[in-house]
C-alpha cells in the first residue's frame, strides 16, 4: 500500500511517500503555504494522485502529556477541509517529537542552516509516516 505522510505546518507542509510495499517512507515534497488552504489542498490532492497514494497519514501534534491542545484543534480543522478535496482515506498519527527527530537526523547528516530549515518538514513527515507504517502494516 502506497501512503502519503503529511506534516501540516503553519508555513510549510512536509510530504513523505512510502514505497509500494508500505515498508519504507522517504521525503517526497515540500509544499510552501500559499495563503490559500484550498490551493494548498489542491496541491496535496495532485501529489497524492501522481504518487498513486491509497492512504494519507497526517501528523497529530499532541502535547507531550498526550493531551489535545490548540495545535491539534488546528490540524483537525484543516483535516476536515482536506477530506473534502482528497478522495482518499485519512489516518492521524501522533507526531510528538517528530520535528526534534528530523532535526537530529539532519544535523547528523551534516545539513546546516537554511538548507536544514528547508528540509526539516519533509523529514518530519517521513518520521511520522515511517512510525505509522511500522505500527500498522504487517511485515512479510
Amino acid at each position: 500500500m502506497r501512503a502519503l505522510g503529511l506534516d501540516l505546518g503553519e508555513k510549510r507542509i512536509g510530504v513523505a511517500l512510502s514505497d509500494s510495499a508500505g515498508t519504507m517512507a522517504t521525503p517526497y515534497e515540500l509544499v510552501q503555504r500559499s495563503g490559500s488552504r484550498e490551493r494548498d489542498h489542491a496541491r496535496i490532492a495532485a501529489l497524492a494522485e501522481e504518487a498513486g497514494a491509497e492512504l494519507i497519514v497526517v501528523g497529530l501534534p499532541l502535547s507531550l502529556d498526550g493531551s489535545k491542545g490548540p495545535a491539534v484543534q488546528n490540524v483537525e480543522a484543516e483535516l476536515a477541509e482536506l477530506r473534502e478535496h482528497v478522495p482518499l482515506p485519512f489516518e492521524t498519527w501522533d507526531e510528538r517529537l517528530s520535528t526534534v527527530e528530523a532535526t537530529r537526523r539532519l544535523r547528523a547528516a551534516g545539513v546546516r542552516g537554511p538548507r536544514r530549515r528547508q528540509l526539516v518538514d519533509q523529514v518530519a513527515a517521513t518520521v511520522i509516516l515511517q512510525s505509522w507504517l511500522d505500527a500498522n502494516l504487517p511485515r512479510r
